[in-house]
């Protein structure tokens, strides 16, 4: 698997229109992360820690309108390996969602 195809990430919105955003696993330990998200360019900045930012962009309008009243986004790191059924998460988080 070539590593760019561990820069991807997804977003999964429950029956309750809560958003999980999925990626694979980064380097360090989340600490203290929130999420800026800009509306009108369908994208947002994951700050997962002081030294890692996550550019994330093409947010689809459904996300989006999901996210439009949240206070938080749960986030679910996954296991970087080469067999799908392998994979496992790593750390799960809530990042708070910022202006």
């Amino acid at each position: 698997m070539d590593n760019k195809d561990f820069e991807t990430f997804d977003f999964l919105i429950n029956d309750e229109d809560e958003v999980m955003l999925l990626l694979y696993q980064r380097e360090g330990e989340p600490e203290n992360p929130h999420i800026e998200i800009d509306f009108e360019e369908k994208a947002a900045l994951l700050y997962r820690n002081d030294n890692d930012i996550i550019e994330l962009s093409d947010i689809s309008d459904d996300v989006l309108d999901s996210l439009q009243d949240a206070d938080k986004l749960l986030v679910c790191e996954l296991s970087r390996t080469e067999n799908e059924e392998e994979e496992e998460i790593t750390h799960a988080y809530e990042a708070e969602i910022r202006d």
